[in-house]
């Protein structure tokens, strides 16, 4: 230290006064003689660290020697600068080392006495206060409050974990600390930072209720757990092997509890000699336990948020939100290595037919088997997800000549179509499959989406049960669909929807006997729009009622002038959607409509097909309420579906159409010829009158003729015309065949 400085000279008595009183205090005192570096260190200072009074040597060495090696130059140059006038006084904290190993934290001032010859310091004399409580509580305040940051700002488990451990034991500086989480019925080691290594590998995973530790203790129990001795404890019976070369005494443990009480882990404590807590060791241990309970139940309600977020609570598979996620770093890792993937979109076939009849819950329980299903369609590697109701995505990547994705599509369809046993019903249920390729169909999420979609209806429009890729052409059908759902509801509205009527005629007389009611739409910019694409549109959009009950109230208002007219027995027969005619409103329509335009009863006839005629007592009620009220009922594309002649005889119908699809052949193939006999006789014999519609040729006539069809219907017979040429028609006796 530099001694040639000028300094003041001395205070004179006054410091004599002062160093009495500092013996007479129970600080240590020590006095340094700078021109000898001799140190005088009082029995209170060598106490305070652990020593007797002959113990240590009076000199600079014994300080040195004990102050903590990172402290010492800073204290030295703060006594170098108080000495030579730098700085005005002295006082520094500082940690010493005590005589069993541990350091003390310890503040020293000290004043410097003048040499009254020269004017120079001559000696410092000071005092040391212990201050470790007052400073582990001030470190240990400022532990916690980083550990608090550290959870808020969402450090990892690991990181927050080794905090909680570093800042306890800094308060018990003979603790070693290890905090443990539950992980299904496993607690897994989460720090451990001062235990030996070998220990916390040995005990890095222990099952619940086996004897491996206070930890696993605490954990089963839901109890603190104190281990005085592990020697001989049988907490520690199938690990004590690994504790005893560690020199590890006692263990004390505390469940880490969520604010529910839900069991998150547990919390030890080891220390080297036996015995119970001190009262601020159990608090201490309680306190850390409490702190973990906030890391791990943030971690906790973390993984919860990202489970509803990321994955369908109904079928287990992947949210909407984690197959976006998952496409965009598939994109990215696609086009950064000119790799390939394709998208199926999958739809349940029919699916709301089954939450109308049988009720959401037997629905939420079909799609929790189809998402089990289809788990097991793809490779490990492809993202199977949930968009929503019935509709699933599956990505497929690295396609190749082994994997191709029209395999993954049919494997799709024939796993989804096996029968499914629910509540002893049993489903056959099939889906459609749209198929977008990356990057031929798409670059991006929003287009490859957008391009399964518009495959995916091209699938439902070839008759489902199967799977279609898109095309260009299928983006032009999908946008133009667009169109009309936009435009329809506005038609329907605005009474753009006009009605037209292809006259049937009677066999024997060759009679104008009444008129199927068509539908027909011209719109300004999409021109005319084909009967079953507006009408499937008012379907799926759910206008269709009101489509229907304009075109009932169309057609029943010119049936009734016809009636007026001269022909009362004219017939309109009017085709109802299965969507409309079991809805509750149907049959006070039908009364609304006989009454508000004078038809008879009689003279209303309305068109079902096959495929709503099931046995179903809902249906039933509904048709024998239409037969009540005099409606006369026809299955229209009889011989398409599935009547069974039980049906037939509880629904008391009163007309059979066959299809167009059996007449295209009847002139020329023998076993349509079989058929359609057989439909007209058994027609016959159930009293029924049929209907022969699509008739283009005259052969086909003829042939029907021959075989007893009562009324006949199509192109070569009259095509759809407006109601003033029906009344031009009307007039007529009959039509030359």
């Amino acid at each position: 230290m530099r001694r040639n400085s000028k300094d003041t000279p001395g205070p004179g008595k006054s410091e004599e006064h002062l160093a009495v009183a500092l013996q007479l205090a129970n600080d240590g005192l020590w006095d340094w003689d700078l021109t000898t570096n001799e140190v005088y260190y009082s029995p209170s200072w060598r106490s305070m660290l652990g020593y007797d009074e002959d113990e240590l040597e009076n000199n600079l060495g014994t300080w040195a020697s004990l102050v903590h090696p990172d402290e010492k130059a800073s204290v030295l140059q703060q006594a170098d600068d108080y000495l030579h006038g730098i700085s005005t006084s002295f006082e520094v904290e500082m940690r010493m080392r005590h005589k069993q190993g541990h350091y003390l934290f310890i503040r020293s001032r000290a004043f410097k006495v003048i040499s009254a010859t020269d004017g120079k310091p001559e000696r410092l004399i000071g005092t040391h206060v212990d201050i470790t409580y007052r400073k582990k509580s001030e470190l240990f305040n400022q532990r916690y409050t980083k550990t608090l940051e550290l959870i808020a700002k969402n450090h990892s488990s690991a990181a927050v974990c080794k905090e909680i451990a570093l800042t306890y034991e800094e308060r018990h500086p003979s603790m070693r600390c290890a905090i443990w989480e539950l992980q299904d019925d496993k607690l897994v080691l989460i720090a451990a930072p001062s235990l030996p290594k070998a220990f916390a590998e040995a005990i890095n995973t222990i099952h619940i209720g086996q004897k491996t530790g206070s930890a696993n203790a605490s954990a089963n129990t839901d109890y603190g757990v104190f281990v005085t001795n592990i020697a001989n404890d049988p907490t520690w019976d199938k690990v004590r092997q690994y504790a005893k070369p560690q020199g590890l005494t006692n263990c004390w443990s505390e469940p880490i509890k969520s604010s529910s009480g839900r069991i998150l882990g547990a919390l030890e404590m080891h220390y080297n000699l036996a015995g119970s807590p001190s009262e601020q060791q159990l608090h201490d241990l309680r306190s850390a336990a409490k702190l973990s309970s906030i890391l791990m139940e943030r971690d906790y309600n973390q993984r919860r948020i990202q489970q509803l977020a990321y994955a369908d609570q109904l079928t287990g598979l992947a949210s909407r939100a984690h197959l976006n996620m998952s496409i965009e770093e598939l994109i990215k890792t696609s086009k950064r290595y000119q790799r390939r993937f394709s998208l199926l979109y999958v739809d349940l076939d029919n699916f709301k037919n089954v939450n109308d009849r049988l009720g959401h819950d037997i629905g939420d329980q079909l799609l929790q088997a189809i998402g089990h299903r289809l788990r097991g369609v793809g490779r490990e590697i492809d993202c199977a997800s949930r968009l929503g109701g019935d509709e699933f995505c599956i990505a497929v990547k690295e396609i190749d000549a082994s994997y191709n994705v029209a395999s993954v599509a049919q494997r799709c369809l024939n796993i989804i179509a096996s029968p499914v046993e629910i509540g002893g019903s049993q489903f056959l249920p099939s889906c459609s499959i749209g198929i977008a390729r990356y990057p031929e169909d798409g670059k991006d999420l929003k287009t490859l989406l957008k391009a399964a979609d518009i495959a995916l209806y091209s699938a439902k429009d070839q008759g489902k049960n199967r799977y279609a890729f898109y095309n260009q052409e299928l983006t032009l059908r999908s946008e133009h669909r667009l169109k009309v759902e936009k435009y329809l509801r506005t038609a329907i509205e605005d009474h753009q929807i006009s009605c037209v009527f292809q006259p049937q005629i009677d066999m024997l007389t060759g009679t104008i006997i009444g008129g199927e009611v068509l539908s027909r739409w011209y719109h300004p910019l999409l021109g005319a729009v084909p009967p079953e694409e507006f009408i499937a549109t008012a379907e799926r959009i759910g206008v269709i009622s009101r489509l229907t009950e304009w075109v009932l109230y169309t057609a029943c208002t010119e049936a009734a002038k016809w009636q007026q007219n001269g022909f009362p027995d004219f017939k309109v027969a009017v085709n109802i959607s299965s969507h409309h005619i079991f809805d509750g409103d149907f049959i006070p329509l039908i009364k609304r409509v006989i009454r508000e335009t004078g038809i008879t009863a009689n003279n209303l006839e309305l068109e079902v097909t096959e495929s709503v005629l099931q046995s179903n007592q809902h249906k039933l009620s509904v048709f024998k309420k239409l037969k009540d009220l005099g409606i006369r009922l026809a299955i229209d594309e009889f011989g398409m579906g599935y009547t069974s002649f039980a049906m037939l005889r509880q629904l008391n119908v009163d007309l059979l159409k066959i299809d167009k699809f059996f007449v295209d052949d009847i002139g020329f193939d023998k076993k349509t010829r079989l058929l359609v006999n057989s439909m007209i006789n058994m027609g016959h014999n159930l009293e029924h009158k049929v209907v022969a519609e699509g008739i283009e040729k005259s052969e086909q006539l003829s042939v029907l003729k021959e075989l007893g069809c009562d009324t006949a219907q199509g192109y070569l017979l009259g095509k759809p015309v407006n109601a003033d040429e029906m009344s031009k028609l009307l007039v007529m006796d009959s039509l030359s065949f």
